[in-house]
């Protein structure tokens, strides 16, 4: 990776979009710490330290925005609502038979067109978030509003800057995919992610402090660490190749044809995206507790408790929102009547299997398979830390690290990726040997 790195920062045209990148990480980095007016932030920050004790989602959603939840800045949302507003163009899409035509036979027009409809939805899901924060504040923690002005003006300046920092970072995020290195979206979210590191190691750092339970905890906190990354970098280049001959044809004097290949199927297709959309559509009832408090010992207070992190319902309803999702986008990524056509068109056949419907069959049995086994990689990895942080209350901030560790390596893995096809395209000497 370090070697990729290396020859890319040589090609000047990389150099820049690297540079470029990095720029737009420094301006989300620099937002981040700026905080919006008419907020306490000493008191914020007393109740999102209760919050993530007792498991609560907000430290989660935190994680995400890189702590500028937890200290109220203009990019406090993130880019949660531009996720959310990707996940409900990308379903109805597939349940609206208009839109499926649009993005098939549209062309970059159609595409365009539903790019422009996320944006313009991720923004008013924006505002709907930044009421939702700004109603929190008002309800305010210990008996103590968390406002330092409560007036009409504070409250319209608070929740205009919170919809103009989202709006803002889908922005930056579409620049980055289109002029700099990566999807944007996922950068973004590696910026926020990364610049918790240091939270982290005090974290551990504390636990090595209070003595031989807590050194034994930290010690086999960063051995599953290790272990994590390890799994996900082995099985994000994992790949089921499905042997694909093609029959020899003669054509004038010459004869073409006869070579074997196969079809690559990769075992984590959708990489991170399944557990990103996930976490997205599980932070919706924390975004409802915003609003609406209830009373402790309430049903809709059972409700709520439902979806904290040690709770084994939100357990068990990541997981099966992380399949789901998996399916979602295999089935996106790859049509096997499509594949089983080209096929059958450039001469090709699956060795055992005719042409067809026969071929496509077996594409789609293979492609659920393998499937399985990534969303089944992707919600292990995932759940492992939240359980332990469930069994052990202290290690609960720790367990936040479950789902960013995934992120941070696949976007990592799929960024480099991006590098060397680029440098491939470009017939860079040193990549090429």
């Amino acid at each position: 990776m370090f070697q990729t790195l290396k020859n890319a920062w040589s090609m000047p045209e990389l150099r820049k979009k690297m540079l470029y990148t990095l720029f737009i990480i420094l301006i989300f980095r620099f937002g981040s710490c700026i905080p919006v007016p008419f907020i306490d932030t000493t008191l914020l920050s007393q109740y999102f330290e209760q919050a993530s004790v007792n498991g609560s989602m907000l430290g989660y959603l935190d994680m995400f925005t890189g702590g500028g939840l937890s200290r109220a800045t203009i990019f406090a949302m993130s880019i949660t609502p531009y996720i959310n507003a990707s996940i409900i163009l990308q379903l109805l899409t597939v349940a609206i038979p208009a839109l499926e035509r649009m993005v098939k036979d549209g062309g970059e027009e159609g595409r365009e067109k539903i790019a422009s409809w996320t944006r313009y939805l991720g923004v008013l899901l924006g505002l709907l978030q930044g009421l939702s924060y700004y109603a929190l504040l008002r309800n305010g923690f210990g008996g103590k509003t968390m406002l330092s002005n409560t007036g009409a003006l504070a409250a319209v300046t608070i929740i205009v800057t919170f919809t103009a920092g989202t709006a803002l970072i889908m922005w930056m995020g579409e620049h980055i995919t289109q002029k700099g290195i990566g999807n944007g979206i996922s950068i973004i979210l590696f910026a926020g992610i990364v610049s918790r590191g240091p939270s982290l190691m005090r974290t551990l750092a504390n636990l090595f402090q209070t003595g031989t339970s807590g050194i034994v905890s930290g010690i086999v906190m960063i051995i599953v660490g290790l272990a994590i990354v390890v799994f996900i970098v082995y099985m994000s280049n994992a790949e089921r190749r499905i042997p694909v001959q093609y029959a020899k044809r003669v054509v004038g004097r010459k004869m073409y044809g006869g070579q074997s290949t196969h079809l690559p199927i990769k075992v984590n297709a959708s990489g991170v995206m399944p557990i990103i959309f996930a976490s997205s559509i599980l932070s919706l009832p924390q975004t409802i507790s915003m609003f609406w408090q209830p009373e402790s010992g309430s049903v809709g207070a059972h409700i709520l408790n439902l979806f904290s992190q040690t709770s084994v319902f939100y357990i068990v309803l990541y997981a099966l929102l992380i399949l789901a999702f998996a399916y979602f986008y295999a089935s996106i990524q790859f049509n096997p009547i499509e594949i089983a056509n080209n096929l059958k068109k450039n001469g090709g056949f699956i060795p055992g299997f005719r042409p067809g419907k026969p071929t496509s069959d077996f594409i789609t049995k293979a492609l659920g398979k393998v499937t399985f086994v990534g969303a089944l990689f992707l919600a292990v990895v995932a759940l492992l830390p939240l359980i332990v942080g469930a069994v052990n209350s202290s290690l609960r901030n720790v367990a936040l690290g479950g789902t960013s560790v995934i992120i941070v390596v696949g976007v990592a893995l799929d960024t480099v990726k991006q590098m060397e096809a680029q440098m491939l395209m470009r017939h860079h000497k040193g990549f090429l040997e």
